[in-house]
């Protein structure tokens, strides 16, 4: 052997993504079960909860978190588990997407574990620690170690066969994991009356949610060309997310936190509550706007593994 077998690693890899997939599609349904706590006759109900109101958005947001985590985990470790070539594929680009996604997910998962969660010093000290940890120094282990040749080998002793996220270059994959998250994410909003900024207006209501629906469904083309390496969809992805970041930055800049929560028109108690927060439109503009910017960097970093029309015909 020309290589260290890494296959325990890989085991252990395997379990514990498995078995964090297996807790989050746990929790997913178990969190439903929130929205009768806060619903007429729970324990914490109180009016104006239902559907726009900011903690239904809250738990809603929760649950796609939950599924999303189970999603990729549970694929993930069984591949891990078996030694399937492609969960070495599909776990670096996991990892690099992560390195685009990590901080503004961080912070949200902070938020609102704080504002959902009664945490102890201790426990939110852990959390912020975890948080840190996670972004780079495990993600920046986990990609050096997936891209050794040690790793690379053990993959592929134990699955000679070729797979089709193989033959398509890394940053491609990382591209389409990375939209078909936006596409995701961009649900979100719905819950929050349809919020969308657009070019120095934030929308609300219908109009929000139709530009929401026109922009999922922009991304499902742009990862159906992307996979096969089309020229266009080169162009259609620097447009949109150049369009997408300048809009989102120019909007919320401009826009007080005041102006947004009265848009949003939850109810009296969570406006009460939200008012308090030391939050600016900036705030959101930087936290929505540096995601995209470096997906706009990751789009034209890739230019070169798309096609020409000469060579698309």
């Amino acid at each position: 052997m020309d290589h260290k077998d890494r296959s325990l690693i890989l085991t252990a890899a395997g379990i514990l993504l498995l078995f964090t997939g297996a807790v989050a599609a746990f929790m997913g349904p178990l969190e439903m079960y929130c929205f009768y706590l806060f619903s007429e006759g729970g324990r914490f109900h109180y009016e104006g909860f239902g559907f726009g109101s900011f903690m239904f958005g809250n738990i809603a947001s929760q649950i796609i978190g939950y599924y999303l985590i189970a999603t990729v985990f549970i694929p993930l470790g069984c591949g891990h588990l078996k030694k399937r070539r492609w969960a070495r594929t599909l776990s670096l680009t996991a990892l690099w997407s992560w390195l685009v996604l990590g901080v503004p997910l961080n912070l949200v998962f902070l938020f609102v574990l704080f504002s959902a969660k009664d945490l102890s010093p201790t426990g939110a000290l852990v959390s912020v620690i975890f948080a840190g940890l996670s972004y780079l120094v495990i993600p920046g282990l986990l990609i050096r170690f997936y891209h050794s040749k040690d790793a690379r080998l053990t993959f592929e002793t134990r699955d000679p066969r070729s797979y089709w996220t193989e033959r398509l270059p890394l940053p491609i994959l990382v591209l389409c994991s990375l939209f078909l998250f936006y596409a995701v994410a961009l649900h979100i909003p719905i819950f929050f009356h349809g919020i969308f900024p657009l070019f120095g207006i934030l929308l609300f209501g219908s109009g929000g949610i139709l530009l929401i629906d026109v922009s999922i469904l922009c991304l499902v083309l742009l990862i159906w060309g992307t996979l096969r390496l089309r020229a266009w969809a080169w162009w259609g992805s620097l447009a949109y997310f150049g369009l997408m970041a300048f809009s989102s930055i120019l909007t919320l800049a401009r826009s007080s936190f005041s102006d947004i929560l009265a848009g949003m028109n939850f109810p009296p108690t969570e406006m009460e509550a939200l008012q308090g927060l030391p939050f600016q439109g900036v705030h959101f503009a930087a936290f929505i706007g540096v995601p995209l910017i470096v997906t706009v960097g990751v789009i034209i970093l890739s230019k070169r593994h798309f096609r020409t029309d000469d060579q698309g015909h």
